[in-house]
């Protein structure tokens, strides 16, 4: 079910009887129609299981369920929203930035140390981002949230991406990651850019970028 774009911070999409799409908590902003929200206790698509470990992992957001017939407008906290449509790939964002998705988007949870290595493991120390990450693949949409607005810079084999980690929102593909570190004489002399770690992004396919280093 695609969304429709309000304006740069809000979003609507049409809910129809038998399908069903997940929302952060707080993120309905009104409808029309014969629509319910249910606080998920279930974790979303990938069960008990897949909660318990987003929760272990310190990936877990709260979620409705939101099922009915009519439209519903999400926004939270003034947050730009960005749309991504998936087609039978995967999207690896934080959870706290997700505002809305297709419920037919099958949920995960991945371990970042898996794509970076102990790398992986220090960018979720130094950013202050979780080790974890959460998983959306299939066919359908995803809203996600992110400060100033978004761009999307793609990734190729002969031209990996660097981007400061405060300023990544998520990213889809066949993609690897690296923290590395970017000292320079600023550095050496005690008058550090505050830039000293950039993510590296390495593959085929596409990273998104927030306009800002402030984090949700």
């Amino acid at each position: 079910m695609p969304f429709t774009t309000l304006n740069s911070r809000m979003v609507q999409a049409r809910i129809a009887p038998g399908q069903r799409m997940f929302s952060q908590r707080g993120a309905m902003l009104g409808y029309r129609g014969d629509v319910t929200f249910t606080p998920n206790i279930q974790g979303g698509q990938g069960g008990l299981g897949s909660m318990l470990g987003r929760r272990i992992a310190g990936e877990a957001t709260p979620l409705m369920t939101v099922e009915g017939n009519g439209t519903v407008m999400f926004g939270h906290g003034g947050h730009h929203v960005q749309v991504v449509d998936l087609t039978g790939d995967t999207l690896y964002v934080e959870a706290d930035r997700l505002l809305a998705f297709d419920g037919s988007l099958s949920q995960g949870t991945m371990f970042m140390g898996a794509q970076g290595g102990v790398m992986g493991m220090v960018r979720g120390q130094v950013t202050g981002q979780g080790l974890f990450t959460t998983t959306l693949a299939g066919h359908g949409s995803v809203a996600v949230m992110a400060h100033g607005g978004v761009i999307e810079l793609p990734i190729t084999p002969q031209r990996p991406v660097h981007v400061d980690p405060q300023a990544y929102v998520a990213h889809r593909g066949e993609v690897r990651n690296r923290l590395s570190t970017a000292i320079g004489w600023r550095e050496m002399i005690g008058r550090g850019s505050g830039e000293a770690f950039q993510l590296e992004l390495s593959g085929q396919g596409t990273v998104y970028v927030q306009a800002s280093e402030e984090k949700l």
